[in-house]
């Protein structure tokens, strides 16, 4: 029995050695938890109207600011290289991490007392197409997931954050998944009685498990918490790093808080195709390029501190390169699925056609920056190591007013539907991810951009005739083969377009002598070595039941 502890144990709370196995985990537990939400979405649309959905997603909107500026302002980028600074001196960690830990804390508390008063105020501002039967219950509702959802999601991030500074990824990715599960779980026993109430508490439900979860990161981290306020100074330097990267942040939800403005302004259930259209489009920039992001962080952090400056460039050229690999043939697949992949995620009883129709043109034009969206996560990171956040600010700041400019010309000016909002959003987001590459090469003095471009052009035109084949095939398919009128065979259609998809793009790469196609040859490597853990494991099971 503990030796099957013991494995079991080394196998939850190993340390990664590599951005490929870190990546592959986060990965993983991304689509698992990607999964989880969409099913979410698919049975909210099946209980409530797009009109109603209006409030319970736009209920988010104060609270994810505050998230938003705590967790990816001041503590996901900044707090895992001070982290990784302080483990090399373990007399002063404990103190001058749970400093940080309590004086973001703190802070919290303010926003949550000071935002819930001021609610009534802030909510007809943020929303003003609602009328005051939605305006009461969007108050409401922004109030529980205030108090309820914020601090469990705070505080769970923080143990996310250490463990990941520690390069063990399991767990942290794993508490998004059960987060998703316990949400499921509220609105199918209680929407029937509590009506929207009941995935609002769903919500709080999952905070706290997500935070509950989580808890063994302690023992892994050898971090013993304090309820200290001690060495100011250094939680003085953690803010002063830490706050270009929040002002990128509160600008960034600025310009979402815009977005949620305007689509109550275009009718009843426009924010909802907004909403799920950017949630859908999400999908591959967090599997791709969120979660080689926050895999980059420790060891980009450890390269630039150890001063391995040719290996932090040649990291920076590969890196993209891989995620372009992914993003771009994920971009256009997309693109030209748009609208079975939207009946297959949210076409739920009360999601009617013109919904579905909205969605997925929004969804397309969402697609077009999917792939340097999915960078700039990456080149985000690349600067947070070397402890620059003042770069990604000036540039969000500027490019978001630029966006925000955009929405309300498209809009309020030229009367362009829903869909303008995300067409706006691509054209800011390509715009601010190429500003940052180029300001990275100054900042590190070059790459090889000779190599970065003719590989992503090579890229490209693989993908290009990829997706030419592959949209005729699913034409010819849709209604000739499958009767797409039932959600199985929308399924089996994606099933087979994405089949063929996958093929031809395999083979073109390996035509035009692509030479990422090789990273799928090193995913299945450490596949095969996961799967020789587990089996281990298991026989350890079998062991210690004889």
């Amino acid at each position: 029995m503990n030796k099957l502890l013991s494995q079991t144990k080394g196998f939850i709370f190993k340390q990664q050695t590599s951005i490929l196995s870190s990546t592959m985990i986060l990965a993983g537990m991304m689509v698992l938890s990607r999964i989880a939400g969409f099913l979410r979405y698919r049975i909210l649309g099946g209980y409530f109207h797009p009109e109603e959905l209006d409030i319970f997603y736009a209920a988010f909107r104060i609270p994810d600011l505050v998230f938003e500026i705590l967790i990816n302002g001041a503590l996901s980028t900044t707090f895992i290289p001070f982290f990784i600074e302080y483990q090399k001196r373990k007399t002063e960690q404990s103190n001058i991490i749970s400093s940080i830990i309590n004086t973001v804390s703190l802070a919290l508390l303010v926003f949550i007392i000071v935002l819930v008063i001021l609610m009534p105020l802030l909510i007809p501002l943020i929303a003003p197409g609602f009328r005051e039967e939605q305006t009461g219950k969007l108050i409401m509702y922004s109030r529980i997931l205030l108090l309820g959802q914020l601090p469990f999601l705070v505080l769970g991030n923080f143990l996310t954050a250490i463990s990941q500074a520690k390069k063990s990824f399991l767990i942290p990715a794993l508490a998004p998944i059960v987060y998703n599960v316990a949400i499921i779980v509220c609105i199918a026993l209680f929407a029937e009685s509590f009506h929207l109430l009941a995935p609002i508490l769903g919500v709080v439900a999952g905070a706290c498990v997500f935070f509950v979860i989580q808890l063994p990161v302690f023992y892994i981290a050898g971090f013993r918490y304090k309820l200290v306020l001690t060495h100011v100074k250094e939680s003085i330097r953690f803010f002063r790093t830490a706050l270009p990267r929040i002002l990128t942040i509160i600008v960034a939800q600025i310009d979402a808080t815009i977005d949620l403005s305007l689509a109550t302004l275009l009718g009843p259930g426009s924010y909802t195709v907004f909403y799920l259209a950017q949630r859908l489009q999400l999908l591959p920039v967090s599997v791709v390029g969120m979660a080689f992001g926050q895999a980059s962080l420790p060891y980009l952090s450890d390269m630039y501190q150890e001063k391995k400056y040719r290996e932090f460039k040649d990291i920076i050229v590969t890196s993209v390169l891989n995620i372009f690999y992914f993003s771009i043939p994920a971009a256009a697949f997309l693109i030209i699925t748009r609208t079975p992949m939207v009946r297959l995620f949210f076409g739920a009883e009360k999601f009617d056609w013109s919904a579905t129709v909205m969605t997925a043109l929004t969804l397309s034009y969402f697609a077009i920056s999917l792939p340097l969206h999915a960078v700039y996560y990456f080149i985000t990171r690349c600067f947070y190591s070397i402890f620059d956040t003042r770069t990604p600010f000036y540039v969000s700041a500027v490019s978001i007013i630029f966006s925000a400019a955009l929405s309300l010309i498209f809009t309020l000016i030229l009367k362009m539907p829903v869909w303008a909002l995300a067409f706006s959003f691509s054209i800011t987001m390509s715009l601010r991810t190429l500003i940052l590459i180029v300001l990275l090469y100054k900042k590190i003095d070059g790459f090889h951009v000779a190599e970065l471009i003719k590989e992503t052009l090579k890229i490209g035109i693989a993908v290009f005739n990829t997706t030419v084949l592959t949209y005729f095939l699913m034409k010819l398919l849709d209604g000739l083969i499958f009767d797409t009128t039932r959600t199985i065979n929308v399924f089996m259609l994606l099933v087979v377009g994405f089949g063929f998809y996958s093929g031809v793009f395999l083979f073109l790469s390996w035509l035009f002598g692509i030479k990422e196609m090789y990273i799928l040859t090193k995913m299945l490597l450490k596949m095969k070595e996961y799967q020789k853990k587990i089996v281990e494991v298991y026989k350890g099971v079998e062991y210690g039941s004889e």
